[in-house]
């Protein structure tokens, strides 16, 4: 599955994915062998990490923290995963990804209820105010950011402000904002093993 986690620069002829739809290496073509349970709920944990930028002991946590809240478990991670501030600062429309979004934040750009925070994966909640750093509002990679993030659009749970480059966390995410195409039962049966 394409991720397009460094923007849509896959284009038609050299794009892996697009080219053959096999997987890669001398074993991909085989047609007797198709994944079965733990290889379909591996792959599913490994692209919600991938997309988010979480490494394996991170997701742990997140996933034992999850368990713990009341609700759904699968929905508990994934809105944990959306409420942190590098996903929020890239939902917002401040980078352009998510890895744009985490070194912005880690370079001290990106204000929380004004107050400098410089740790990606600080779990933002209802009401908070996010905005980018005034000296840093000139800087040609955030602009160009806000402009594109028009087109992308700006979830239901975040309310922005373009021209003084701040935005709200209005509520909570629900799953049905999350447009991902996870299937964060597959995560929860792995973890059940």
């Amino acid at each position: 599955m394409k991720l397009f986690l460094k923007g849509d620069r896959c284009f038609k002829e050299k794009c892996a994915i697009e080219r053959r739809g096999y997987p890669p290496g001398q074993h991909g073509q085989r047609r007797g062998r198709r994944q079965m349970g733990y290889g379909i709920q591996l792959r599913e944990k490994q692209k919600v990490k991938r997309i988010y930028g979480v490494l394996e002991h991170q997701f742990r946590n997140y996933f034992k923290q999850a368990e713990r809240l009341k609700g759904i478990t699968g929905e508990n991670l994934l809105v944990m995963l959306e409420k942190r501030l590098d996903n929020v600062v890239y939902s917002l429309g401040f980078a352009s990804s998510r890895a744009q979004a985490r070194q912005l934040i880690r370079h001290g750009h990106i204000q929380v209820d004004a107050r400098k925070t410089t740790i990606p994966s600080y779990q933002v909640s209802a009401g908070q105010a996010i905005s980018v750093k005034p000296s840093s509002r000139k800087n040609e990679f955030v602009r160009a950011s806000v402009e594109t993030a028009r087109g992308r659009g700006i979830p239901g749970w975040l309310e922005m402000q373009a021209d003084e480059f701040t935005g709200k966390v209005v509520s909570e995410p629900s799953r049905e904002e999350i447009k991902l195409p996870i299937e964060e039962q597959l995560i929860v049966e792995l973890y059940s093993r």
